[in-house]
């Protein structure tokens, strides 16, 4: 059996297309696998922050038009980027035991965040970042950067950049873990929804396909970022509102955090839930009407 993956063709993408590969080899026998590049919005478009390329699915969509095609048999997303609305035709068939999932603070000049000076300019592309970080420290400047994680690591030097903060997944898959100052706690700088995590999404109707990718799913990443997701998906907000989520399992309980913010940082909802794993997406819906009700509505725009 062949199978055709379908990525994005940055390095990291590619890492985790082989990554992915590998492990679906290793638990297939006699599978073959074949990698196909597919370029994206958001790979062509460099030059425009994010919120401001017309919505999500920028980094999956084009992957996505190509399965629906029959031109690739499973598309290989980084789980944050897939938006939280199910292609109707597809299914998210697995999701492979999860990466690191922290947000790393690099820098030239200093060895902390919390060493920044006042006034510091920290450069990311993120709105849950960049609100993140203006909640914590209005001082600082925060810039816009795009491109792949060497592309940024480079303007960092080249533009002497204070600071930039990148996904710790990236940087250890691309082993570049030594860049990495300090991972940033998460009581106040909380993941993207699935970050550290990887989609794999197949035709609803390839049994196949979908047999042979569930054999590399990790019940436990896949319950995670289903509460992660839900929580997302009820709060509505898009691209265009910062939210954070981040799901831990400790003897089969699973425990939520999320968070809420206005893009300039000046407020932050926050709440948490625990529950069975099996009441994942039903513990993410919970807690997304929790902070509603605690002033997350305005934020996000809600009547």
């Amino acid at each position: 059996m062949l199978l055709r993956i379908g990525t994005r063709g940055s390095p990291l993408a590619l890492w985790q297309a082989n990554h992915v590969a590998g492990l679906l080899r290793a638990a297939n026998h006699g599978l073959e696998t074949q990698l196909v590049e597919i370029q994206t919005a958001g790979d062509d478009i460099r030059n425009v922050p994010l919120p401001e390329l017309g919505g999500e699915g920028v980094f999956t969509k084009a992957i996505q038009e190509a399965l629906k095609e029959n031109r690739v048999d499973v598309a290989v997303h980084s789980l944050k980027d897939l938006p939280t609305v199910a292609v109707p035709g597809l299914v998210l068939a697995a999701v492979p035991p999860r990466g690191p999932t922290g947000d790393a603070f690099v820098s030239l000049k200093h060895a902390r965040f919390d060493d920044l000076p006042q006034g510091a300019v920290v450069a990311t592309g993120s709105l849950r970042r960049k609100a993140q970080v203006h909640n914590r420290r209005p001082d600082l400047k925060v810039v816009d950067i795009r491109g792949n994680v060497e592309t940024r690591l480079r303007k960092l030097a080249e533009q002497e950049l204070d600071a930039t903060i990148l996904a710790q997944a990236g940087l250890v898959r691309l082993g570049l873990q030594e860049r990495i100052r300090e991972i940033l706690d998460a009581n106040w700088m909380l993941p993207a929804v699935g970050q550290g995590a990887l989609a794999l999404e197949c035709r609803f109707d390839d049994d196949a396909a979908t047999a042979t990718l569930q054999k590399i799913d990790d019940p436990n990443t896949h319950a995670a970022v289903l509460a992660e997701r839900a929580f997302l998906r009820q709060l509505g907000g898009g691209c265009q509102v910062p939210i954070g989520a981040a799901a831990t399992i400790n003897d089969r309980r699973l425990t939520l955090r999320g968070a809420v913010l206005p893009p300039d940082g000046s407020r932050r909802v926050a709440g948490d839930i625990s529950g069975p794993l099996d009441a994942a997406e039903a513990l993410g819906i919970e807690l997304a009407e929790t902070v509603k009700r605690q002033g997350a509505r305005a934020l996000l725009g809600h009547p």
